[in-house]
């Protein structure tokens, strides 16, 4: 072996290992190499015979057969590591003798960034070869050296493991005989400059339990039994049906609960409640638990904080057949900085934008992706179908979209650069937010995605292909969260309601604006940390007012146009902010807790409120038609009042009132459609069974030909303090 190529092979920065290791043609026969450091001796074993290989020094082991190429069977290694025959050996095949494991196709999809089942091409996949089992390790980096496997396998000592490079698809691969699932590793990647850097696979499918960071080798064995959920899901229509969200952080919802633990007690809970479906705060694998999944190192790979991938899939599947969806947070915008994961990954910036000024995140010292490069973006569209198809997961809502749209978001003058046409719009972001959308619809077309988009960025609920005004075609989001509804009506709630006539506006301006995308109303968990207060903690009074305003809030957001979305902790009204560290306070439901029926007032309301959802098409049948929705009364400032009514596609109307004082209104009219004569109160927040004091409008109310809000017959009602009525139509 010539002395650089060796040179180059010991030092890891080889790029083709196995143009120099396995069997090769010689003058004299064929050429058998190994490479196995801290061996004492090595025989090659096929067949009926068996030759020891001679010690070329520094682990390198080799001979000459006499025998043509393609006579040599399949072999085997016999490598004793004693210092007497037969002490410490181990037989293994040469990983050196195989064939590359990566079919031409997938080189291909890898190199055009294409490849929408990425995860099936890259990473470590357990499979067998000529009969032998082992893992096929792949990886992207194509500014590496060289690229080696460390792992529990091998002592953590690459040297043996060398990888080879599959040309220009930047793809290194290599596999390794009698590694399975459940083998520690990481790659050992030979930087530009020489030096080494040990890295985490980028694809793993399964990592440690943090702090530990090492990558795990997953197969699953998981058998799914959710087929009557998703036989429901393939005809639903999101926009049209109801739905009604329980925000959840996992680790805290019940802290220790592992996912199988979870599946006992969340569906269940859920379920009882009445919600359609959960929302989980980030899974994939992420080194801080304090940052509660947003800050994400382990794109493919659910949190090993709560069990394996498969305890997950258990857990997906327990809420499926309980009948509750399961969306997921999904965080494409940034990564951090970990010196063991994507940062610099083969000594360049791969996966973070190469203009420093574009790849550090200004407000959470993280690094945004380059999403101008289609590896990149093939990562990112990959790892959304990855989760939606390999989880069985209903929906994503994308984290953090204004920042990506945005080329000076939170930079200022002389921080950005504009686009080519002199605007501050990211157009690769855009690219790339349109690829994914149509990719996840086009191959989970029951699937729905959600933006969590603060700005009025026209057409993110608009189809791809839809070109708008501002010369965009829509980002294909299915659902938008309504940041601005969310803003408004808390400013409104927190005010005194001697003050609220002053801010009427921030209750009504939402409806400006309801139809122009596909809404979700959010009260998430940023809304209740970092001094912002619980959500009954925002409101102003005393206890009961807290409680009272608590409630009529709820109600008015369950029947305001748009889905809705509550952060635990939020149904049973608890008063501390939310922490990652305990999760909600349970315990102020003990019944041995004097203020225990407050809170379960407010939890019995949560129930009511989505029973009466779900029976009621009017709430959400045309959450997306303006037709939906008529104003009763948007201008009475003075009453702090504000009533609408909803109508389903037959017609069939709902009318909200709500009364955002604490002064009871007898006989209050308000002006109803004509051709229903008999009112009845199916919700009143002010209940005695949910803590209220009891006043509302106990028999049914009869319409009278008295004109009132611009129609003909009226009815007069009770108004509650601080409190919202439902009422429908008798039959």
């Amino acid at each position: 072996m010539p002395a650089e190529e060796r040179a180059r092979l010991l030092a890891g920065t080889h790029h083709d290992p196995h143009a120099l290791l396995g069997v090769h043609p010689g003058p004299d026969g064929v050429v058998i190499r190994t490479l196995r450091p801290y061996a004492e001796a090595v025989t090659v074993v096929a067949g009926g015979w068996r030759a020891e290989l001679a010690d070329e020094g520094d682990g390198m082991f080799g001979g000459v057969l006499p025998a043509a190429p393609d006579s040599v069977p399949a072999y085997e290694l016999v490598i004793r590591y004693g210092a007497e025959p037969g002490e410490d050996e181990i037989t293994t095949a040469d990983p050196y003798r195989f064939p590359p494991t990566l079919g031409e196709l997938d080189l291909h999809l890898i190199g055009e960034g294409r490849h929408e089942e990425l995860w099936r091409a890259l990473g470590a996949h357990p499979m067998t070869v000529d009969s032998v089992a082992g893992t096929r390790f792949t990886v992207w980096a194509p500014n590496a050296r060289g690229v080696r496997i460390a792992g529990d396998f091998n002592h953590w000592d690459p040297t043996a493991a060398p990888m080879r490079s599959l040309g220009s698809s930047g793809v290194w691969e290599l596999f390794l005989p009698g590694v399975g699932a459940g083998a520690l590793y990481k790659f050992d990647i030979a930087r530009p400059d020489g030096s080494h850097t040990l890295r985490v696979d980028p694809m793993a499918r399964r990592t440690e339990c943090p702090p530990a960071t090492a990558s795990v080798v997953e197969s699953s064995r998981y058998v799914w039994h959710d087929q009557e959920w998703l036989t429901a899901r393939a005809d639903a229509a999101p926009h049209r049906e109801p739905l009604s969200v329980y925000e959840v952080h996992l680790p805290s919802w019940r802290p220790g609960l592992s996912y199988r633990e979870l599946a006992g007690q969340l569906p269940r809970y859920v379920r009882d409640l009445g919600f359609t479906h959960v929302e989980l705060m980030p899974v994939a694998e992420h080194p801080f638990g304090g940052s509660w999944g947003y800050q994400v190192t382990g794109f493919y790979a659910p949190t090993a904080r709560l069990g394996a991938p498969d305890d997950f899939r258990y857990l997906v599947d327990a809420l499926h057949r309980a009948g509750i969806g399961v969306l997921m947070d999904w965080v494409p915008a940034h990564f951090p900085k970990d010196e063991w994961a994507l940062a610099r990954f083969d000594g360049t910036p791969l996966y973070e934008h190469p203009d420093p000024a574009r790849a550090e995140h200004p407000d959470w010292g993280t690094l945004e992706f380059d999403l101008g490069r289609r590896e990149v973006r093939n990562f990112l569209v990959a790892n959304a179908v990855y989760w939606c198809e390999e989880f069985h997961i209903d929906g994503l809502r994308v984290d953090a979209v204004a920042s990506m749209l945005y080329l000076d978001y939170s930079r200022g003058e002389g921080q950005w650069t504009p686009n080519a046409y002199g605007g501050r719009e990211n157009l690769e972001a855009v690219a790339f937010l349109q690829e994914m959308n149509a990719t996840v619809y086009r191959r989970c077309p029951s699937a729905i995605t959600a933006a969590e988009e603060s700005t009025a960025w026209p057409g993110v609920t608009r189809a791809t292909h839809h070109v708008g005004e501002g010369g965009f075609g829509g980002l294909g989001f299915g659902f938008k969260w309504n940041m601005g509804w969310m803003h408004d009506s808390l400013e409104y709630m927190a005010k005194d309601p001697v003050h609220r006539k002053h801010h009427h506006g921030e209750l009504t301006f939402s409806l400006a604006y309801a139809y122009a995308e596909n809404y979700i109303l959010p009260i998430s968990h940023d809304e209740v940390v970092h001094g912002k207060r619980s959500l009954v903690a925002k409101m102003p009074g005393d206890w009961w007012q807290q409680r009272a305003n608590h409630r009529a809030y709820l109600a008015f957001m369950w029947a305001h146009p748009g889905k809705q979305l509550l952060f635990m902790g939020q149904e049973f009204a608890q008063g501390a902010e939310w922490s990652e560290e305990h999760g909600p306070d349970w315990w102020l439901l003990d019944p041995s807790y004097p203020a225990e029926p407050d809170h379960r007032g407010v939890r019995d309301l949560v129930r009511a409120l989505n029973t009466e959802y779900l029976a009621t098409a009017a709430l959400w049948e045309r959450d997306s038609e303006p037709a939906g929705f008529a104003w009763v009364l948007a201008d009475a400032a003075d009453t702090n009042v504000v009533a609408f009514l909803r109508f389903a596609a037959g017609g069939s109307p709902l009318l909200a009132v709500c009364n955002f004082s604490p002064v009871v209104r007898e006989g209050y009219r308000l002006g109803v459609p004509e051709g229903w004569d008999v009112w009845r109160e199916v919700l009143n927040t002010d209940a005695l069974r949910y803590g209220g004091s009891g006043v509302g409008n106990e028999k049914p109310v009869r319409a009278e030909p008295e004109p009132a809000s611009g129609h003909p017959v009226s009815l007069g009602l009770v108004l509650p303090p601080l409190a919202t009525l439902w009422l429908r139509p008798t039959t």
